[in-house]
């Protein structure tokens, strides 16, 4: 899960100031990369992680420096020693961290809802934040055109190519330089959907498993004692009705993931026929290739179906087959390859 869904769910509620720590640079290895967040409060309090934990206290004294200050800086942690005479850890990481403590006051902190706000809709959003000048509020511009944030001078023209420009999900945060001028760029993307069809007894374990991954995810079903809360109680939508009735008034497109897995042929040769010629990010079916293939007019199951669901893991029973599937979302996600067994 993206750690700046959290962060901005904390910023939202926190009912006063606080810092945003961000790695924008890391040289070498480190338990996180760059673009992962976290949120301190005015009272030490923190959400999310930038380290295995090695890193947090003192992240945490720098912060709250920096929130006293009212003032943005960068602060370095060398993970590459091994013992305790670097900073005081010894954490052997081999890495060199690199952290933006970015305050968030009542003059800064609207940039952040509004950023959340777009999340919420689905928009995908570029930061762009010069380091040498901390003093200047971060550049925020959406999909949809809206810009916020304090940025005053003439925008690149490179930044508008990265935002229209970039696959889902895989555009790279980090630093880089212009006109010799350092800047943090980061994309903010929103949750990936998931859409279920079949609220089976397999589907909960699914259901959990994806959300607790960084899905959104919506379960459809013709049964309603089966499309209820009480049933999938992690789901975040819940769609009731026949394959036809449900697939429009979804507006599935390029981004969302869908997984059928209804267990009756009839409904799942129904949905295939409705949802092959749509332009999903992922389109899996549950079961076994023979079966999926007598689902296709053709008797074959096209290249782009991912039959059966998931990574190849020896998984047996509902919740381990929930983590191979799980496990096949965020490899596609992450534009990762999955290559199968036969």
């Amino acid at each position: 899960m993206e750690s700046y869904y959290a962060v901005l769910e904390a910023i939202a509620g926190a009912p006063g100031d606080g810092v945003l720590a961000i790695i924008i640079d890391v040289e070498g290895s480190a338990y996180q990369k760059e673009g992962t967040c976290m949120w301190i409060d005015a009272d030490g309090k923190t959400i999310g992680l930038l380290s295995g934990g090695c890193l947090e206290e003192a992240v945490i004294t720098h912060a709250l420096d920096r929130l006293a200050r009212r003032q943005a800086a960068d602060v370095f942690f060398d993970l590459r020693s091994e013992d305790d005479f670097s900073w005081g850890q010894g954490a052997g990481c081999n890495g060199l961290v690199r952290i933006w403590l970015e305050p968030v006051t009542s003059d800064t902190r609207h940039d952040w809802l509004a950023l959340k706000r777009c999340l919420d809709r689905g928009e995908h959003v570029l930061m762009i934040r010069s380091i040498v000048h901390p003093s200047e509020r971060p550049f925020f511009q959406s999909e949809t055109g809206e810009q916020f944030g304090g940025y005053r001078r003439t925008l690149r023209p490179e930044w508008r190519e990265w935002l229209q420009g970039t696959p889902f999900y895989q555009g790279q945060s980090g630093l880089y330089e212009a006109d010799e001028e350092m800047f943090y760029i980061q994309h903010f993307w929103p949750k990936p959907r998931l859409v279920i069809f079949g609220a089976g007894p397999d589907a909960p374990p699914l259901v959990s498993a994806a959300k607790a991954a960084g899905f959104s995810v919506t379960v459809s079903d013709w049964r309603p004692a089966f499309c209820h809360p009480s049933h999938v109680p992690d789901a975040d939508a819940l769609v009731i009705g026949f394959p036809h009735e449900t697939v429009p008034r979804l507006h599935l497109n390029e981004r969302d993931f869908v997984i059928i897995m209804t267990h009756q042929f009839e409904r799942d040769r129904e949905l295939v026929s409705l949802l092959a010629d749509m332009p999903l990010a992922y389109l899996g079916v549950l079961g076994p290739r023979r079966r999926t293939d007598r689902l296709f007019p053709s008797g074959s199951t096209p290249p782009f179906v991912r039959s059966p669901v998931g990574l190849s893991i020896g998984a047996r029973g509902p919740y381990e087959i929930a983590v191979s599937i799980t496990a096949e979302l965020i490899s596609v996600l992450r534009g990762r390859s999955t290559e199968r067994v036969s």
